[in-house]
């Protein structure tokens, strides 16, 4: 479903206002995409209230641990490497504990968590400031709260990408179907001047199996409903100490990273 150009100025104005603190217009326009985000799931889909996921970073021994979950990803995904880090699409990457959670860091920070690299993805919040700003409703937030991002419906604008706090987002500048080492033909390839980021592998789940990260985490990355007191996640939760990228930002962020000393990991 297309908008003219009328509709389109509309939207634009309203995403202005939005960064001027117009928050009724932009109210509406978050209300309007809750409503158009209702999905009936397939049979044999699986399904959550609100998708959340636990990652605990002490179960990745080596190196390896990490690339084999950022390979699965890019593999499932059609993910370009373009071979410049200016230029990298990145839907799941590993960063210092310093980039990753600034807001905690101490000078007497424990050296093996200090070191540790993280493993970050888009962190399909609650109150997605990329939904907010997007002028065309490309990024919208579906009901089991899963941010996703529709290619098709992208103009490239990077609107989304200066709202997201987390930098989860990434543009094709370029062309990336010839920068795909192995395609996947069971998932579409992108093209130049669109934005691109993890979608908690909904095509997984519309056939009832776990993301690509997921499987191949051996266990160190659990996928759940947040809503369902009685998933692993939840009980996770509820026994582990838990820490979020930047929640003092009030985006409400559905991945939780595990945060224990390495004597009891």
């Amino acid at each position: 479903m297309g908008i003219d150009r009328r509709e389109f100025l509309k939207i634009i104005g309203a995403s202005a206002a939005f960064a001027l603190g117009g928050m009724t217009i932009v109210d509406a326009i978050v209300k309007d995409d809750a409503e158009a985000a209702q999905y009936t799931p397939e049979p044999g889909a699986l399904v959550a209230g609100q998708w959340a996921m636990v990652i605990d970073m002490w179960k990745f021994k080596t190196e390896d641990d990490r690339k084999r979950v950022i390979d699965a990803c890019n593999s499932a995904h059609n993910i370009p490497d373009f071979g410049e880090a200016k230029d990298e699409v990145k839907w799941i990457w590993d960063d210092s504990f310093e980039h990753a959670f600034p807001e905690t860091e101490q000078k007497y920070l424990q050296a093996s968590l200090e070191k540790m690299p993280f493993l970050l993805m888009c962190n399909h919040c609650e109150n997605p400031p990329c939904v907010r700003v997007c002028p065309t409703k490309a990024t919208f937030k579906r009901s089991d709260g899963i941010v996703m991002q529709d290619m098709h419906r992208c103009i490239g604008c990077r609107f989304c990408m200066a709202a997201c706090p987390y930098g989860s987002r990434s543009f094709n500048w370029s062309d990336p179907r010839p920068y795909i080492k192995h395609e996947n033909p069971n998932y579409p390839t992108r093209t130049k001047g669109v934005v691109e980021k993890c979608t908690f592998c909904v095509e997984r789940l519309a056939k009832g199996e776990m993301p690509a990260c997921v499987e191949a985490s051996n266990g160190a990355m659990v996928f759940g409903d947040l809503k369902d007191p009685n998933s692993k996640v939840r009980k996770l939760l509820e026994s582990t100490y838990t820490i979020r990228r930047k929640p003092e930002l009030g985006t409400g962020p559905n991945i939780y990273y595990v945060i224990r000393g390495a004597d009891n990991a």
